[in-house]
């Protein structure tokens, strides 16, 4: 089977992914592998790619956003049928016995494996998942609208939740990609304002056609103070930005897993009047589940950038770069 595989962790212009031949993997007991049809690309691809995620195997094969049907099961696996449509995303298995795991935290979990990250993800034709973290795809959801729903989407319905923004409250939102433009659309449905910050015509037209009532950049206060607000951009000089644009006992959720150097905070002007700083770490099937019965709900319409198989290279580059409109996706088998 083809997959793309990281020879050495480097700037992704010098295209560090390799289309290689691998022998199709064989699913464990209670695995299933899934034939890919698409897989949406993440930012944290990129930091896996770059080496800022330090990869943990060798020859990687990164991908944490894949839809395909399962095309084997192990001896165990019960849950589905050969030929029913998944998603696989980035918390691939959690311990099940630690305080957090026991605690229905099990995005903390102690001993986690990730997707793309600790095994082989979605950037080739096949890979396996243990049939407990896969996720049930209605046939009716293409594949394309779905990809970017499993890891953007889970990661910023998990943002929004964190950023205690209340009905019909004001959110902020810094940085507009992948997970931004599913997050505005869960806000605007329970009749949020939403400011987006961000930089590139592309991501502002993109904003304000989804329903933003203010978009502006990083120098520019939102014309009020915020609910809530999230920041997607992995920039850690947009966090004393973000907190002096909260009302007071606002909460800044930060969505990403790398993050650049947080400047020096100021009590007063930043933290002072209970306005809160959390991170979000990975995400709960629950999570999931969540998302995408509400995604059903909205119904949520995601904007995907489509490229071969082989050009992952160029997807990530366009990532870094700010081109893409929406969610970059790859675009691997047949449906």
């Amino acid at each position: 089977m083809r997959a793309m595989s990281l020879t050495a962790p480097g700037p992704v212009e010098s295209r560090p992914l390799a289309c290689v031949a691998r022998p199709v993997p064989e699913p464990g007991p209670d695995e299933i592998r899934v034939a890919v049809e698409v897989c949406a690309v993440c930012r944290t691809d990129l930091h896996v790619v770059e080496g800022e995620l330090a990869p943990r195997r060798d020859g990687i094969v990164p991908g944490h956003q894949g839809v395909g049907h399962v095309s084997e099961r192990g001896a165990s696996a019960r849950r589905f049928q050969i030929g029913d449509r998944v998603g696989v995303a980035w918390l691939r298995r959690a311990c099940g016995t630690c305080r957090f795991c026991v605690s229905g935290r099990e995005n903390l979990c102690l001993g986690p494996q990730f997707t793309g990250w600790d095994a082989d993800g979605g950037y080739a034709e096949q890979l396996v998942v243990p049939e407990a973290f896969a996720y049930a795809l209605p046939a009716a959801l293409a594949p394309e609208q779905a990809a970017p729903l499993l890891c953007a989407g889970i990661i910023g319905y998990r943002s929004f939740v964190r950023s205690g923004v209340p009905q019909g409250g004001r959110l902020g939102i810094y940085g507009f990609g992948g997970s931004a433009h599913i997050v505005i659309q869960i806000a605007r449905h329970r009749g949020c304002e939403v400011f987006v910050v961000t930089r590139g015509g592309v991501h502002r037209e993109l904003a304000r056609s989804l329903g933003a009532a203010w978009v502006g950049e990083a120098g520019e206060p939102p014309p009020m103070p915020l609910d809530g607000a999230i920041l997607f951009a992995p920039v850690g000089e947009l966090i004393p930005v973000a907190l002096a644009a909260l009302d007071r006992g606002a909460t800044l959720a930060v969505a990403g897993i790398h993050l650049s150097r947080i400047p020096s905070l100021d009590y007063q002007a930043h933290l002072f009047q209970e306005r809160r700083l959390c991170s979000v770490t990975a995400n709960t099937r629950a999570d999931g589940e969540a998302l995408l019965a509400l995604a059903a709900e909205i119904p949520i319409r995601t904007h995907t950038q489509a490229y071969a198989l082989e050009a992952a290279n160029e997807a990530l580059i366009d990532l870094k770069h700010d081109r893409v409109r929406g969610s970059a996706l790859l675009r691997i088998g047949a449906a």
